[in-house]
């Protein structure tokens, strides 16, 4: 991507398990330029902080550099904006990590503000700048992939929270029996309706891939072929999914919820079983209007969120 020659540029950071993205956006939310480095997860601190400074680099020595004003990073979390540190779960090296300092101290980034927030945060903020939660004030962004993220737009304004992580609906209970789950809870969203999940309700129902493939993508080929465990998996997912989100609904006067993250990318799999157990769910009128969309911003959601996160630094 070429950079035109805008006035002013928001740098950007997307830190998951897998890779280190970095971008440079303009003010309309365009991502014109786009750097990736693989993440060292198992690496240790300072393998982990050298890739943070091989994107950094990349991004200060791109002519638009000289138009960056601030700097947005959207972190696997938990993450704590208050002390600006994270602990991704992914990344074993990172615990209380003080990421937005590290990046501050970039001899590129020097007197720029940083914001940091977490993924889904970033998401969500991407969404409602330039994706599908766009036209509306009180909107819920999830992120359904190997775990289940979200976050919160209430009056218009990104709602974070005091340490970043409002609106972590993936880590409600919605199963008072259900699965314990890493957090330390039971019966948690994340625990019926990521990927990861669906595989596993699918393949504890007695559910066989042909080619020995036990993932959610698999999953779903074999639901679109019509297999009764497989499209069992995805209504159990569905089902957790349509509580949540209820009851968020519920609770803050929704408008919409939006849902992207690769699971969404199965498309009426997910969502045809979505919409009618959320009808069930959402009893109340006021919560039953909410509208159920797709995600609009794919791949390029981390990087416009993490620049959205910054917008008014």
């Amino acid at each position: 991507m070429n950079v035109r020659t805008p006035e002013s540029l928001l740098a950007a950071i997307d830190l998951g398990g897998t890779k280190i993205a970095g971008g440079l956006v303009d003010s309309e939310g365009v991502l014109l330029h786009r750097v990736q480095v693989p993440t060292p997860a198992r690496g240790t601190e300072k393998e982990m902080t050298a890739a943070v400074t091989a994107v950094l680099d990349l991004l200060a020595g791109h002519p638009g550099w000289a138009a960056v004003r601030a700097v947005g990073i959207g972190s696997a979390g938990p993450v704590d904006i208050e002390a600006g540190t994270v602990s991704p779960v992914n990344i074993p090296s990172w615990r209380a990590f003080p990421l937005r300092a590290e990046v501050a101290a970039h001899p590129a980034v020097a007197g720029l503000p940083v914001v940091l927030g977490g993924d889904a945060v970033a998401m969500t903020a991407a969404e409602h700048w330039r994706g599908a939660a766009r036209p509306y004030r009180d909107v819920l962004c999830l992120v359904v992939s190997t775990g289940v993220g979200a976050g919160l737009v209430i009056g218009g304004q990104l709602h974070t929270g005091r340490t970043g992580n409002a609106g972590h609906l993936g880590h409600i209970t919605v199963d008072f029996e259900g699965r314990p789950c890493p957090c330390g809870s039971r019966g948690c969203l994340e625990g019926l309706a990521s990927g990861t999940a669906i595989a596993r309700t699918a393949a504890e129902s007695g559910w066989r891939s042909p080619d020995g493939d036990t993932s959610a993508n698999a999953v779903a080929a074999s639901a679109r072929s019509g297999d009764p465990l497989a499209l069992a998996a995805f209504d159990a997912a569905a089902r957790a999914l349509a509580a949540g989100i209820a009851a968020t609904a519920t609770l803050v006067d929704l408008d919409a919820a939006v849902i992207g993250g690769g699971v969404a990318q199965a498309g009426d799999l997910l969502f045809a079983p979505l919409r009618r157990h959320f009808a069930g769910y959402a009893a109340l009128p006021f919560a039953a209007r909410t509208v159920l969309l797709p995600a609009e911003l794919g791949t390029d959601a981390g990087l416009i969120g993490a620049a959205a996160l910054a917008r008014t630094a």
